[in-house]
This record gives C-alpha cells, sequence and structure tokens, in this order.
C-alpha cells in the first residue's frame, strides 16, 4: 500500500531528516508525575519481564537519558541512578519491552483512523452492506468540510467474508450512498476494493478500459460495464487516481495519526512496508519537525521506488525517530481476497473462476528474480509479501539464485505472510536464513473463512505455521499487517498462543505456541528480524528504554483472555508517549 500526494506538492518534501521528538509526561494509575525536565528515572512495583533468557524478570528497571542503565533488584537501580530520582511506580502492572513491529504500513493506518471504518466486528460495525451504507452516511455527514474540500470519500475495512451477503458491495450499491461524490470502499485486505460511479469517471474507467496485468475490474453479468468491485492493481490504479485530491496536509495528518494509534497498543517501533518516495519523504518531514511520537522503519517499493535508497534516508541509525531499512517485493495478493498464489486450487473459488483456479502472481518470474538479485547485490534487506505457496516457490527460487550469484552472507531476506508455507517450504526457509514473518492473527479473523472457503479444513490447519518453525530452530516474527487489522498486540498476542478463530474452533492446535515464545516473537526477534536487537526488543542494559505497561501479566494469564488485556502506558526512550 502506498501514499499518494498530488505532483505540486512534491517540491514542499524534505528529504532530511533530524530534530527529535518533544518530551511527553509520564503517568497514569498509581504513577507519581515526572518533571519534564528529568530522563532518569526507576521503575518497579509490578513484574518486569525482560525478554532476556538469562534473566527473564526483574524487580526494577533504571533509565538515565533514555537508556537501560540498570536491569535487576530496587537496589541496583538506585546504585545506577541515585536515590533521589523519580521512581515510576508501576502499581502491579506488567513492564516489558516496546513492541516492534515487523510488517505494517503505519501511512495507511492513518486513512483508517481517519475515514469511515467499515471493518467487522470486533473492530467495527461492518456487519452488512446495509450497515456499510448507514456507516458511510454518518461519516459524511459528520466531516461535510473534508467532503466538500477533498471531494471524495473513503471506507477502510469491508470484509466480504464476514458481511451476511458474503459478497463484495457493487457501485450500484455505493451509487445508493451518493452518485455525485466519488466513493472508494477498500478491503480489508488492502488487496481489492468497491468504487461508485463517479469514482470510476473520476479515475478514467470506462466499459472500454481494459484490466491490468496482474488484476481486475470485475463486470456486469453479461457486459464490460465495470461493476464497481477491483482487484489488485486495477485497484491501485483507481487509488493512484483519486489519493491525488488529498493534499500534503493531510497525508502528514494521517502518518501522525497512524504513529499515535500504533503507540496505543504499545508499540514503540512501526514499519511502513512497500513505502513510495513521496511517503518516506513526508515521514522524513514529520522525523525533521519532531513530529514521530515512536521509531518508524521504512521499506520502500523496490520495483518503483529504489530512488530513495540513494539518498541519507537509507542508513542504520535513527534520525528524528525515522530511517529506511531496505526494500520490499509483493509477489501476490490476499488469500482471504482470494487472489493469492496457490500451488493448488482455492476449496471454493471466486465467483465466475473455474475450480481450478490458484489466484495468481503480481509480477513476472523475471521480476522477482531480478528484484532480489539486485537487493542482494546492493546488500539491501529485503522483505517479500508472499502468501500463496506458489509464490513462496517463487521467492525461494529468486533468494537461492542471488545467493549463487552473490554468495551466502547474513542478509536476513524476509517472508512476509507466508500464510500456506508448507513443511519443505520452511525447510528451504531455514537452509537459505530467510525469516518468516507469520500472520497467526489470521487463525481468528479469517480461520473460519480458511477453512470452509479458502483453503479447505486440511490446508488451513497450518497457516502460518509457527510451532513448525520452532520445532525446526528458527526464530520467527508475528505481525498484524495494519490496517488490514488494528494494530493490536494483544490480538497478535492471543491469536499465536491459542489460533482461536471466531467461531471459537482452534485452527491448527499443533501450531499453537507458549506465551512466552509468542512475546518473543513480538519484541527480540523482531528486532533481531531488522538488525536491531543491540538497541530494541529487551530490557537489557545499554538499550532504549522502549517499553510497554500491561493491565495484566500475559505470563500468568488465562491464554484465553489474551486478547482483552489492556495496553495502559507506551513509554519510547524513558518517555510517555501514550497512556490510557
Amino acid at each position: 500500500m502506498t501514499l499518494i500526494i498530488p505532483p505540486s506538492n512534491r517540491r514542499n518534501l524534505l528529504v532530511g531528516a533530524g530534530a527529535l521528538a518533544g518530551t511527553a509526561l509520564l503517568g497514569s494509575r498509581g504513577m507519581a508525575q515526572a518533571e519534564r525536565s528529568s530522563s532518569d528515572m526507576i521503575f518497579t512495583g509490578g513484574p518486569i519481564l525482560t525478554m532476556e533468557d538469562a534473566q527473564p524478570t526483574a524487580e526494577a528497571v533504571a533509565v538515565r537519558s533514555g537508556v537501560i542503565v540498570a536491569v535487576g533488584s530496587l537496589d541496583a537501580a538506585r546504585a545506577a541512578v541515585g536515590r533521589g530520582v523519580q521512581t515510576v511506580n508501576l502499581d502491579g502492572r506488567t513492564l516489558l519491552p516496546g513492541f516492534f513491529d515487523p510488517h505494517g504500513h503505519v501511512s495507511m493506518v492513518g486513512l483508517q483512523a481517519r475515514y469511515a471504518n467499515l471493518l467487522p466486528p470486533p473492530d467495527g460495525e461492518g456487519e452488512d452492506i446495509l450497515a456499510l451504507q448507514r456507516i458511510t452516511r454518518d461519516w459524511m455527514n459528520a466531516h461535510e468540510q473534508l467532503v466538500r474540500d477533498t471531494q471524495l470519500v473513503i471506507g477502510f475495512g469491508y470484509d466480504d467474508s464476514q458481511l451476511k451477503e458474503r459478497r463484495h458491495p457493487t457501485g450500484r450499491e455505493l451509487d445508493a450512498i451518493s452518485d455525485s461524490v466519488p466513493i472508494l470502499f477498500l478491503h480489508q485486505s488492502g488487496h481489492l476494493g468497491s468504487a461508485n460511479s463517479a469514482a470510476l469517471a473520476a479515475a478514467g474507467v470506462t466499459a472500454s478500459t481494459s484490466n491490468p496485468e496482474a488484476g481486475a475490474f470485475r463486470r456486469e453479468e453479461g457486459s464490460q460495464q465495470p461493476n464497481g468491485v477491483m482487484e489488485e492493481t486495477a485497484l491501485f490504479a483507481v487509488m493512484g487516481a483519486l489519493f491525488t485530491r488529498l493534499d500534503l496536509k493531510a497525508n502528514l495528518e494521517m502518518i501522525r495519526e497512524g504513529a499515535r494509534f500504533y503507540s496505543s497498543f504499545g508499540y514503540t517501533t512501526a514499519q511502513d512496508g512497500r513505502s513510495s518516495t513521496d511517503t518516506c519523504n513526508m515521514i522524513a518531514m514529520l522525523a525533521q519537525r519532531g513530529d514521530l511520537p515512536i521509531d518508524i522503519l521504512s521499506f520502500p517499493d523496490i520495483l518503483t521506488s529504489t530512488d530513495v535508497m540513494a539518498t541519507p534516508l537509507y542508513r542504520k541509525d535513527y534520525v528524528g525517530k525515522y530511517r529506511i531499512g531496505g526494500v520490499k517485493l509483493t509477489l501476490d495478493g490476499s488469500p482471504q481476497g482470494k487472489t493469492a498464489w496457490l500451488s493448488q486450487p482455492y476449496y471454493i473459488p471466486p465467483d465466475g473462476k473455474p475450480a481450478s483456479y490458484r489466484g495468481y502472481a503480481a509480477v513476472t518470474e523475471q521480476q522477482a528474480v531480478d528484484a532480489v538479485e539486485l537487493a542482494f547485490r546492493n546488500d539491501w534487506q529485503i522483505e517479500v509479501h508472499a502468501n500463496g505457496d506458489a509464490a513462496i516457490d517463487l521467492l525461494i527460487g529468486a533468494v537461492r539464485e542471488a545467493t549463487n550469484k552473490h554468495g551466502v552472507k547474513d542478509r536476513r531476506p524476509v517472508l512476509i505472510h507466508g500464510q500456506t508455507t508448507r513443511m519443505d517450504q520452511l525447510d528451504e526457509l531455514k537452509t537459505l536464513g530467510i525469516v518468516p514473518s507469520l500472520f497467526p492473527m489470521h487463525t481468528f479473523y479469517w480461520g473460519d473463512y480458511h477453512r470452509d472457503s479458502v483453503l479447505g479444513p486440511r490446508r488451513a490447519e497450518t497457516i502460518s505455521p509457527c510451532h513448525s518453525a520452532i520445532r525446526r530452530g528458527m526464530r520467527f516474527t508475528t505481525h498484524h499487517d495494519a490496517p488490514v487489522a488494528n494494530p493490536d498486540s494483544m490480538r497478535v498476542l492471543s491469536a499465536t498462543v491459542t489460533r482461536r478463530t471466531r467461531s471459537g474452533d482452534i485452527l491448527g492446535p499443533d501450531e499453537c505456541v507458549p506465551v512466552d515464545v509468542a512475546l518473543k516473537a513480538m519484541t527480540i526477534w523482531a528486532a533481531w528480524q531488522h538488525f536491531e536487537d543491540d538497541r530494541k526488543g529487551s530490557l537489557a542494559i545499554g538499550k532504549l528504554a522502549d517499553m510497554t505497561l500491561l493491565e495484566d501479566n500475559p505470563l500468568t494469564a488465562d491464554p484465553e483472555t489474551l486478547a482483552a488485556i489492556k495496553v495502559s502506558n507506551t513509554f519510547k526512550e524513558g518517555r510517555e508517549v501514550w497512556r490510557r
């Protein structure tokens, strides 16, 4: 996903980034208030989970100038910073490292937060098409000025698999909301969407518009007239045309809102995957202004935005809480949208597709091979979106070819999602040093749908095979792919541990992992994935004081209640950036 701004605004973007973000006050139930000028403090008074095997728990953590200087006993903490410094009373709550986002789209999360929320329960009220229409009308009435200024309405997060109609809303149904203002609905996967007649007209889409490569405009039955529903590159083309209506101010505000939303779930490092050059420059502008509450790590699209890799934004260290860490390649689509590329047919093919339908690739084999080779040649870390096992085969082949050409090195290429990873593919990933960043959150949101419609009972059991990775001695990470789902750290944790579906089924009990392992996948292993485990991911001397405070201890809580645990406070380098 990418944010697109009008070309006329691009000259205002600043490539450099410099200033540090401003100070936030500490505090929350039972916490003593810290002075704004103070950066030395001791955290104690509740369970402290360090994510360090040698010292998994502690009585206290001492922080000086945003860096951890002691972990252990309260006496040791006081000795490190002195007895007169601020003491933060945890009041029985649980302190652990700030969560590190292994894959998401923070710039698009702001879009989710700013526009009409079409998500199904428990994250929204989008249960049927009538509800989607009502939600959108209510949003339009509450944001009349924004609609007048931009002549655009966006709804985010509908899910055909959860709608009562079990289908996508059509352009005619969006016309019933308004046939004069362009309306664009984005599917929860981000890979499909629906547009009304005004939006299609504004994007220049007519009955004579052909389907783009690796995408489709679905048609009215018996004609070539688009019915409003769009897949993959067809959707991205319409988004590109419509999003030029959002000015620089709107785009910057969306990025800020996305970062704030991440921090409310305990994340202290967020990712912006598949960034455009413009998006990278806008995040850099916010970093220079000191407007980022947490670190943001970009992975620009290797097919469209490698120009930004030659700028100072690509670096090892954060400046103003921002850096570019590598590049992103997308090989296929979404399993719940039935555009992921599988080696075997979908259990139930989409309407109008034959029984042999397996989805499709987003790029050619040669494009994939060339992209991975380019990353290896330049020593860029590459993260590769591959949901279907056919796409994963393509990734494995491309990495093997690039490794043979450029030699073995600790590059840590990353498989993003890997939903349908087979056991033989896990073995190949380990051999080639490919890090699996898996998506067990799907077991809750779409587990029933995967079992009953997408993959069938047998293949659905092993989606995001976390425990199989552990059995092979592999480190894995887990993500939410926000805004595909809320950046809800506790929902990620719960799904990884229980694999409980919406209906209450357990999808693949053999792939459940213990809570302590699941927490590592969200903290220290996620930092390791990005070569940042020397400064993040655990509570250890010399690391940044990036920390999250939870209302309950996930190690002792009933696993079935993990999703309900609330984040109380989020600290970035010792400074409170979010408080419940």
